[in-house]
């Protein structure tokens, strides 16, 4: 089973951007649908972005379109989110995600294969 590991999460201002980084061993990436999940607290873990195994299609959440990019290096095993034009609403803890069994990461946490430990991400007003 493929471990991931997320980083890039920190503390910036509203309007600043982050690069969140997640760093898979284990397994090939090449094989999987890859994403990023959200969770603010005390809410429930929800969808932010997805790309297909051939990296050239992806998806996102309505509220991150046209600032954040999803990306991926299956060379370096690594999945990438860019993410400008932060807002305080922003503010969670990131996840990676990793799907074996679909072209997609489901957009239902509960669907998805692996998982990361997360990295936080702040944005102060």
């Amino acid at each position: 089973q493929v471990q991931l590991v997320e980083s890039g999460g920190g503390l910036v201002q509203a309007g600043g951007s982050l690069r969140l980084s997640c760093r898979a061993s284990g397994r090939t990436i090449s094989m999987y649908a890859m994403g990023w999940f959200r969770q603010a607290p005390g809410k429930e873990r929800e969808f932010v972005a997805t790309i297909k195994r051939s990296g050239i299609t992806t998806y996102y959440t309505d509220s991150v379109k046209g600032r954040f990019t999803i990306s991926r290096d299956d060379i370096k095993n690594t999945l990438y989110l860019q993410m400008n034009s932060l807002r305080p609403e922003d503010t969670a803890v990131y996840y990676c995600a990793a799907q074996l069994t679909s072209d997609y990461v489901p957009t239902n946490a509960y669907g998805v294969d692996s998982w990361g430990k997360g990295t936080l991400v702040t944005v102060s007003s």
